[in-house]
């Protein structure tokens, strides 16, 4: 535990570890396998814009059914370019086929003449047909979503920056507090993002949503609930300091005082984010499971990135290119 702060670098390149593979697959692979830069993220329409149809087939089989006839009966009803993909449920114990279709959105005059144009359409070329979900954002409402999602986030940044300033006024240099917690936010932002771009590719079904908005932001909460934790621990061994007392030295003991309570308070919200992982149903499985992978990533950079980057700005280490073994011993913690 004494070594939690001076081993400070091999915590940063598991985090650049961590980063690594969400941002080849959020900005590499979809340039890679498609030739165009684009973010490799699958946005749903709350954000892109159209109309999402779920259609079941109750009197289809498994492997009975294509994407490209369901995309002709959705073109004979008056929707080209449909993006069909196929899966199947478990229904009382019965595979059923499922259709999942992208679409342009339905006629703010006429959505029920579309809908029942496309439930004909599907009746007549393919067979029995139920339209389970039916779902149409124009584009308008999804640009205001996309920028309504990036002005939460970067106002969200904004306050708590703001707010730990204040709060750690009376520490030496506060506004190092609040920009150590911000970068901890970044690296963790960073990180889900990437997730949601590996799901993005390798599931179909995932998709990002509000729900992955909202987890995104509760994340950050319990990110910046666990770092305040420590940065509050770090404010009070400053005052009661000994003279001798290297800064590295006071932020580790901290970080090991403040341990067992983070790893406690986040161990219960993980047993719970399990338990809806499990039995919560399909439709919020991609939200828990972003906040189960969330919360693990929030008490890990809480832990050994905010902290660490403070004592890091403390000793300017950037200077020897954040060379260790030098900074550690120049001086002991500031007033």
């Amino acid at each position: 535990m004494e070594q939690l702060v001076k081993r400070r670098y091999w915590w940063f390149v598991l985090s650049l570890a961590m980063i690594l593979p969400g941002l080849y697959f959020l900005l590499l692979h979809p340039l890679i396998t498609t030739g165009q830069p684009r973010l490799g993220l699958r946005p749903s329409i709350d954000f892109s814009g159209g109309s999402l149809w779920e259609v079941r087939f109750a009197e289809r089989a498994p492997g009975e059914l294509g994407s490209s006839e369901v995309g002709a009966a959705f073109a004979a009803a008056g929707f080209d370019n449909a993006q069909v993909q196929m899966s199947q449920v478990d229904l009382d114990g019965n595979l059923i086929v499922t259709a999942l279709v992208r679409t342009r959105p339905l006629n703010e005059q006429s959505p029920l003449q579309d809908r029942q144009a496309v439930e004909a359409a599907l009746n007549d070329q393919i067979g029995a047909a139920a339209i389970e979900r039916l779902e149409s954002v124009g584009p308008t409402v999804s640009q205001e979503s996309t920028r309504s999602a990036v002005i939460a986030v970067i106002g969200a940044s904004l306050i708590i920056l703001l707010y730990l300033t204040w709060a750690f006024r009376q520490a030496p240099h506060p506004f190092r507090y609040g920009m150590c917690a911000i970068i901890s936010m970044v690296h963790d932002v960073v990180i889900i993002i990437g997730v949601a771009a590996i799901f993005s590719t390798f599931n179909p079904r995932f998709e990002v949503d509000a729900l992955f908005l909202t987890a995104l932001l509760t994340i950050l909460s319990f990110s910046v609930h666990d770092t305040i934790v420590v940065f509050d621990r770090v404010r009070e061994n400053l005052l009661a300091r000994q003279p001798d007392q290297h800064f590295s030295d006071l932020v580790n003991h901290s970080i090991v005082q403040t341990l067992p309570r983070s790893i406690n308070t986040q161990m219960t919200t993980l047993f719970t984010l399990t338990a809806l992982l499990f039995f919560g149903g399909e439709t919020i499985q991609n939200f828990v499971l972003i906040l189960l992978i969330g919360l693990v990533v929030g008490t890990y950079s809480s832990i050994f990135n905010a902290a660490q980057i403070l004592v890091v700005w403390e000793y300017r280490e950037w200077k020897n290119w954040f060379g260790r073994g030098r900074g550690d011993h120049e001086k002991p913690a500031t007033v």
